[in-house]
């Protein structure tokens, strides 16, 4: 017999997901990791005998609760959820789906909205950050209509504000977990090649686009058909795990570690075209970047992925540092995805030597509730 569980489906950013009120799903382990692959229907690549979108980006999981926590409004766990893998990881949290948290928790009754603007405070439970979320509540209800525009979406929406306090160290605790601003690691068919690791928000290892061979402008679909980039690009961030200690060999990351760190190509900003076909002059953008997704190349680019690219910009001598263009605003950084613009910004620390830590960084995004309902499992 089929049994059924109340959820709600939510679009955040560039990213899809279900939502769960964490009283109603069974408890962390085996039981819930189950339910949860069970909904989204994986494994299977169409995910055909669930919510999953086959992407990604549409196979996310958010879990909420009242939180018990200092300053915090809600509990959010995220939860990445293989596609082709019996795999439901934990390790790092989503900021695409962070940008619709504050929409349901108002939506659901855990905050009371405010005349014009709600300010819900989300403690994630992943990286155990708070993040404080602007949501527009004109008349005391959620906005979703607007004229803001995010590459990725289409249409129009009403934005949703994003700032992360102190997020260095989301899930390493330092902001150069390997106290270096850049390593050297051997690259087979390439040699030795230079990586920053970054963790502001999520972990992320970055390389140059020229060190491995492309422009750094290439699309997702040209990247995710050459299989040997797919395999040089998956050894890298699977050395870069090994470096973290999430595995013992990189060949184990995409089982054991799939979604941290994850993998960044960077280049200084150059003339292209977004998977729409609409062309970025080079002077509409600081630097480009392109991400991958559980071994895939991410068609957009993650909110927690820009603000760790902006955080690792304003690092001297970083391997974002040594491409972004020469005069840059730190509060107004803008980053060309294969979708289009993004643009986000990150407070640093003063002091009076070379050390600092991120003071917050922020980002802009929209939100969509597209269902309520019950998922029969």
């Amino acid at each position: 017999m089929q049994k059924e569980i109340p959820c709600v489906i939510f679009r955040g950013g560039t990213s899809k997901g279900v939502f769960f009120q964490e009283e109603l799903i069974p408890p962390p382990g085996a039981e819930r990791d189950a339910l949860l692959l069970k909904v989204m229907g994986s494994p299977d690549l169409r995910q055909i005998d669930g919510l999953g979108g086959a992407t990604s980006t549409t196979s996310k999981v958010a879990i909420i609760k009242s939180s018990e926590h200092e300053g915090a409004d809600v509990d959010y766990t995220f939860a990445q959820v293989s596609i082709d893998k019996p795999i439901v990881d934990y390790k790092a949290n989503c900021g695409n789906i962070s940008a619709a948290v504050g929409p349901y928790a108002i939506e659901m009754g855990f905050v009371e909205p405010q005349e014009n603007e709600t300010v819900v405070r989300i403690y994630n439970t992943n990286t155990k950050k708070i993040i404080y979320s602007y949501v527009k509540t004109p008349k005391r209800e959620v906005a979703y209509e607007g004229d803001f525009i995010i590459a990725g979406v289409p249409g129009t929406a009403s934005p949703v504000i994003l700032k992360f306090n102190n997020p260095s160290g989301s899930v390493t605790g330092a902001l150069l977990p390997t106290g270096n601003v850049v390593d050297a690691i051997e690259i087979e068919g390439l040699g030795t090649i230079e990586i920053s690791i970054v963790d502001v928000a999520n972990p992320l290892v970055f390389v140059k686009a020229e060190d491995i061979g492309l422009e750094g402008t290439e699309l997702p679909d040209y990247i995710d058909s050459n299989q040997d980039m797919l395999r040089i690009l998956e050894q890298i961030r699977g050395k870069a795990a090994v470096v973290l200690g999430f595995v013992d060999s990189w060949q184990d990351a995409a089982a054991k570690s799939p979604a941290v760190p994850k993998m960044t190509v960077v280049t200084s900003p150059k003339t292209c075209k977004t998977v729409n076909g609409e062309v970025i002059q080079s002077d509409q953008a600081d630097l480009c970047g392109r991400m991958m997704s559980m071994q895939k190349t991410h068609k957009t680019y993650a909110l927690t992925g820009a603000l760790c690219t902006a955080s690792a910009a304003i690092i001297p001598g970083s391997v974002v540092n040594k491409v972004i263009r020469g005069s840059f605003d730190p509060e107004k950084i803008r980053l060309f995805h294969p979708g289009g613009i993004m643009q986000v910004g990150v407070e640093k620390k003063h002091s009076n030597d070379d050390n600092f830590d991120v003071v917050s960084a922020w980002g802009y995004r929209t939100a969509r509730l597209i269902m309520k309902g019950v998922v029969y499992y």
